[in-house]
């Protein structure tokens, strides 16, 4: 489990086959999770200046390949006993999205973000969200569009500041909403007793 708070901006030494090599000042163990770009990936490696992970053709398929080069953003899995911020991440991608609109505000950016329809119910406004592995809060949700505010330090700490029309990012949509989805369509109907959603909040 994540936060989705980038501890690092790690540095990309090579992709080969299935294993990323990164440079890193976290210094990892042998069989780690480790968010990268928000999807959760096993240390099966540790070198001088950094660690490698796995990165299987199935995980290739699924994520915003583009974005494993150069700078990535690295949060370690969170250990019992860790401070708790920002929100419950799993690191498992839902769907790639593609930024539509940066808006600069002065003291704010508004970042604008398309995914495919099927993944808006789980896009809730107010909500939690991350984007390649960052924490973030939806304030709106048009169509098959979101809209992101960034504040400056954010925006200058994280690679969000390379960001322009057109990047694809890795979304991995709100777990409390994935959750309450699939339930609900495996209902006879499509409401909840009070007992029934007592017994989904005790699961958390």
């Amino acid at each position: 489990m994540f936060t989705g708070l980038i501890r690092e901006i790690a540095h990309v030494k090579s992709l080969a086959g299935s294993t990323l090599t990164i440079k890193a000042k976290h210094e990892a163990k042998l069989g780690d999770s480790i968010a990268i770009n928000g999807a959760c990936l096993t240390v099966v490696k540790v070198t001088a200046d950094g660690f490698a992970v796995e990165l299987s053709p199935e995980s290739q398929n699924l994520l915003a390949m583009e974005n494993y080069k150069d700078e990535v953003h690295i949060e370690p899995a969170m250990m019992m006993g860790d401070r708790f911020e920002g929100h419950i991440v799993q690191g498992h991608v839902d769907a790639i999205g593609t930024v539509s609109e940066i808006k600069n505000n002065g003291n704010s950016y508004d970042v604008f973000i398309r995914v495919a329809k099927k993944f808006i119910p789980f896009v809730v406004p107010k909500g939690s969200i991350t984007i390649d592995g960052v924490s973030l809060t939806v304030n709106e949700v048009i169509g098959d569009t979101f809209r992101l505010t960034v504040i400056p330090h954010t925006m200058k700490e994280t690679l969000f500041k390379n960001y322009k029309k057109g990047t694809h990012v890795n979304v991995e949509t709100d777990m409390f909403a994935r959750y309450v989805s699939h339930i609900i369509a495996h209902q006879k109907s499509t409401s909840l007793s009070w007992d029934e959603v007592d017994g989904i909040n005790a699961q958390f």
